[in-house]
């Protein structure tokens, strides 16, 4: 099984269509794959319309979870959670948040506010996470991430050593922009490796916790309004 939470389309700054992207990680084998573009409070409307009716089309006609979410990104903290509450209404089964990377100028506090958020799924790249942090994570059931993408994975052995001592929980995402981004088993496995993760603790990150987190978007879908 091969899953991944976190990609871009032409919606932001990817290359592919989401129908084209999900269609790639069909024939890379993937159980489930999230299309998360960037988004703020000016474009969660357009995109989340538009990344929906592509998700459903492939689930309907395709052997895949495709999963609609975006990506907070460069937002200020205080804004995060109206965005996310937000971007849930508009239809997001999965919100990710572009944390505090070593590679990009992140508002200070974005990690914090990310992790105080009940409507948050995963903290993208949060740079190098301290154990506290680590901890609210592991508390709020957020989902830390190992990013295979170059600049953004500088921080995963600082985030896989936090996680380990706090008990949070790890996810390893392409961060997909383009097509040669998306993530094959093998990959996925070097990159867990290159974190610091231990055979156990990539099953967990590669395996276990993905079908957690495809569990917890499971039940939101039941309880949608006219689901069966």
């Amino acid at each position: 099984m091969l899953f991944d939470f976190h990609t871009h389309t032409t919606h932001s700054d990817g290359a592919l269509l989401p129908i084209e992207l999900i269609r790639r990680a069909v024939a890379r084998d993937h159980s489930a794959i999230a299309v998360t573009d960037h988004a703020s409070p000016g474009n969660l409307a357009s995109v989340l319309k538009m990344t929906v009716a592509d998700c459903q089309l492939a689930e309907d006609h395709w052997d895949i979870r495709a999963i609609p979410g975006v990506e907070l990104t460069h937002l200020p903290p205080a804004a995060i959670a109206e965005a996310a509450a937000e971007a849930r209404r508009r239809g997001a089964e999965i919100i990710v948040v572009h944390g505090e990377t070593p590679v990009e100028p992140v508002p200070p506090g974005t990690n914090l506010a990310a992790l105080r958020c009940s409507d948050v799924d995963v903290l993208a790249h949060p740079g190098p996470l301290d154990v506290e942090l680590a901890g609210l994570a592991a508390r709020s059931g957020i989902f830390l991430e190992i990013s295979a993408r170059r600049g953004h994975s500088l921080a995963n052995g600082a985030v896989a050593s936090a996680a380990r001592q706090a008990g949070a929980l790890l996810l390893v995402n392409s961060d997909t922009h383009d097509p040669s981004d998306i993530l094959t088993h093998e990959f996925a496995r070097t990159v867990a490796a290159g974190a610091g993760l231990s055979e156990e603790e990539a099953e967990n990150a590669l395996v276990s916790n993905p079908q957690h987190l495809i569990q917890r978007i499971g039940r939101r879908r039941d309880r949608r309004p006219g689901a069966d």
